[in-house]
């Protein structure tokens, strides 16, 4: 079976899939669980228009799951991706981060259309939401396309 050759994955594809996003991913997490008394909080930022309104224990029950696959999310990349430098591993699984940031982006299409470029209006929420997602899917796009990696790197090889 063929396969892509293990090769060297630059340093800044490490750094951010390896350290930063799934660091950044777990804070998002722990704001969402309801442990931490954040989740009020979580709400607020997400939509202040809404925050007058306690949350329910419906939007509890929702904002724990969204945390659990937070930390699946951060505990995958982290993990997953340290286990190999088998591109085509890596390949296929930063394919399906992608796939996420296009459905994470489309999450909060209801503040209209607006709320993804107009930088300047954004929160913290909204800086995580789309401002990292933006830097995460560039990131998942240049590695895909093989940008960074050297020359000739990466060809098919029998096994």
């Amino acid at each position: 079976m063929a396969r892509t050759a293990d090769q060297q994955i630059p340093f800044l594809y490490r750094l951010f899939f390896l350290y930063i996003e799934p660091i950044a991913t777990a804070l998002g997490a722990l704001y969402s669980f309801d442990f931490l008394g954040l989740q009020t909080q979580y709400m607020s930022m997400t939509h202040p228009l809404s925050a007058a309104t306690a949350l329910t224990v419906r939007e509890s029950i929702i904002l724990n799951q969204l945390a659990n696959l937070y930390f699946v999310f951060a505990f995958n990349e982290a993990l997953v991706l340290r286990a190999t430098n088998d591109v085509s591993v890596w390949k296929v699984f930063l394919l399906g981060l992608l796939i996420a940031d296009f459905g994470h982006l489309y999450s909060v299409h209801a503040m209209g259309s607006s709320i993804y470029w107009q930088a300047w209006t954004w929160s913290s929420m909204y800086w995580g939401n789309l401002g990292f997602v933006y830097v995460g899917a560039s990131m998942r796009t240049a590695f895909l396309l093989g940008l960074g990696f050297a020359k000739g790197s990466g060809k098919k090889v029998k096994r």
